[in-house]
């Protein structure tokens, strides 16, 4: 009988892969809190800006004026992105919008249920990829969230009865100013902050570094 020789080849074993850790440091909070105030000081400014901006759409197609939401919906989409912890969209949006009822506006207390209601919009959208994902696609998802949430807020405290053609119009453009100009935009500033390493001590800005 002649003995065959049998190669066995192992296999390197796989490294574990480190735990997210989703906890809050002191850091996510303070700039977290940072981007908060920051936005709520530009809503100040857009809220200034958006009756002349909106005179134009509402008789060229009323509900079109929903095209501007999206000046108001950054915060908690550009604060997801950076911080990706739980909660950090519905913070950042919601104290954005305390700094700009603070300051003072048209819409007065009610403002706070806008920010609660389009912080929930945008932390939905982030909690369904369970906080893993934040690639382009999801900050314009988050961002439509976000203009959703708008949308349905809006109808139900300042259009309540509105006819269904006008709904339509307002819940479409409201998504769609949320998709581009909180969601792609805020994705794109958080890739620009990235690349100047400010973000350094964030997942952000690591994922820039790796991809350069």
């Amino acid at each position: 009988m002649h003995a065959t020789n049998t190669i066995v080849t192992s296999k390197p074993p796989k490294t574990a892969r480190k735990p997210r850790n989703l906890r809050w440091r002191v850091v996510d909070i303070v700039v977290a809190s940072v981007i908060g105030v920051a936005s709520g000081l530009i809503f100040f400014a857009w809220n200034t800006a958006y009756v002349p901006l909106s005179a134009p759409l509402e008789p060229l197609l009323p509900g079109l004026q929903a095209l501007l939401g999206g000046g108001w919906l950054f915060a908690g989409v550009l604060g997801g992105l950076i911080i990706r912890k739980p909660g950090a969209a519905l913070y950042t949006e919601l104290l954005a919008a305390v700094v700009s009822t603070l300051i003072g506006n048209q819409w007065g207390p009610l403002t706070l249920v806008s920010g609660l209601a389009q912080g929930l919009g945008a932390e939905i959208v982030f909690a369904a990829f369970l906080y893993a994902n934040y690639r382009a696609y999801v900050a314009v998802l988050a961002g439509a969230g976000a203009g959703l949430a708008l949308a349905i807020n809006d109808l139900v405290l300042w259009y309540p009865g509105s006819a269904a053609a006008f709904a339509t119009i307002y819940t479409v453009s409201a998504v769609v100013s949320g998709a581009l100009i909180a969601g792609l935009l805020s994705w794109l500033a958080m890739r620009g902050l990235a690349k100047t390493g400010a973000l350094g001590r964030f997942a952000a800005g690591r994922e820039i570094r790796a991809d350069v």
